[in-house]
């Protein structure tokens, strides 16, 4: 797919990021830098957190749409900016037009979040729900910006914009001078690319990794083949990193400076998400946690001092839900089991009993007594049960087995 606006001109300097740092002073926080002690114990070196999901609009989206729309000139500032999104950049544009007061209109899928619709709107954005999808909402910002002369602002392929992301690592720097390993999330690419912009040309001895969900990881193919290649159906949960196909600018710098590109799986990210609110006290999106979920699953390929960025925390709380329970069943703290027992009165209070004495929370019960592959005798039990851990779960099916029922699934 096509993209307006994308910059000619790919080369990105320090000095463009230095230029960024200043222009947003007093626009951006300089978020915070957490340590893990989860995560440095399993490193086996100090491991940080960029809180970029504690930054203004809920993501570092915010500095890259302020530079860019600060750019403009007098007379595209007055035909206003458009953007398509279904969350985070559309938030940032929404803020950076206000501040800067241009008038913006960013168009969101149909079924976009509603507190992320609301936050756009709130930041002063006249929002268009447009489009199933991305592509289709992508489709309709760009025929508008064509139709209207309003300047189309691009979540990553473009300079001012990647400038703009690069203040991410010039700040890891100032508060983490002994860093060694910075690990980012990837999707267009624009703040993997910013940030080694400014972290390489202080400190080319850091290592740059990026992190890529496995279902829409578009730049391996791509840095194999030399240039950026479009995937077919990208498919995750981490919807911030959902794009498929690499920008133009950011690929460049990608391919020149970044030294790897990892991938992580649904599972890894759910139990990244999970371990950043219950270990952390953080509220992290899954695009945000991706990088958590590189070091956890492969924590010795780290040389610490490691600064993993969590690049947003705006997460749709239904989609936290299905997510918590997904890295439960990842991390084998949730177990869901069928059984056989004798269809008798308080046969599934007996049940009940044997699982309490095992220490397993009972979630959810479902009692079936009428299906055609039970005996006139049988009854059948599905349990949802909350448990310790995968050796825990072990525990829990013996238990089971010991008290005579028999385990299907």
């Amino acid at each position: 797919m096509s993209y307006l606006m994308a910059d000619p001109s790919p080369a990105v300097t320090l000095d463009d990021v230095l230029g960024a740092q200043k222009m947003l002073s007093g626009v951006a926080r300089a978020t915070a830098m957490e340590g893990s002690r989860h995560l440095s114990r399993l490193v086996g070196a100090p491991v940080h957190f960029k809180c970029e999901n504690l930054q203004r609009t809920g993501s570092f989206k915010l500095r890259g749409a302020y530079v860019r729309i600060a750019g403009l000139l007098p007379e595209e500032r007055a035909a206003g900016v458009v953007a398509a999104s279904a969350g985070n950049h559309a938030q940032g544009v929404a803020l950076a037009s206000s501040l800067l007061g241009v008038a913006s209109t960013v168009f969101m899928p149909v079924g976009a979040p509603l507190p992320k619709v609301a936050a756009t709107r709130e930041y002063g954005a006249e929002v268009r729900l447009h489009g199933q999808v991305v592509d289709e909402t992508l489709a309709a910002a760009q025929e508008y910006a064509e139709r209207t002369g309003a300047v189309f602002i691009h979540p990553f392929d473009h300079r001012d914009v990647i400038a703009g992301q690069g203040t991410v690592g010039l700040e890891i720097l100032e508060q983490c001078p002994e860093v060694r390993t910075i690990v980012v999330g990837m999707g267009g690419g624009g703040l993997a690319a910013g940030i080694a912009v400014g972290v390489k040309a202080l400190r080319p001895d850091i290592r740059i990794v990026g992190v890529q969900a496995a279902g829409a990881a578009a730049y391996p193919p791509s840095l194999a083949a030399g240039h950026p290649l479009a995937l077919d159906a990208p498919v995750t949960m981490a919807d911030g990193i959902k794009v498929g196909r690499p920008g133009d600018v950011p690929f460049t710098l990608v391919e020149e400076l970044v030294d790897e590109v990892r991938t992580v799986s649904e599972d890894e990210l759910s139990s990244a998400l999970l371990l950043c609110l219950e270990r952390a006290k953080l509220v992290v999106e899954p695009a945000g946690a991706s990088p958590v979920a590189a070091l956890l699953s492969d924590p010795a390929a780290f040389d610490g001092p490691v600064v993993a960025v969590l690049s947003g925390g705006n997460v749709d709380p239904l989609l936290m839900q299905k997510v918590l329970r997904h890295g439960m069943v990842a991390a084998g703290r949730y177990l869901s089991l069928r059984l056989r027992l004798t269809d008798r009165p308080g046969a599934l209070a007996t049940l009940l009993v044997v699982l309490s004495e095992a220490d397993a929370n009972v979630l959810d019960v479902s009692h079936v007594r009428t299906n055609p592959r039970l005996g006139l005798t049988e009854a059948e039990v599905e349990v949802h049960l909350e448990t310790k851990g995968p050796v825990h779960c072990e525990e829990v099916a013996a238990a089971l087995r010991e008290a005579g029922y028999g385990v299907i699934a």
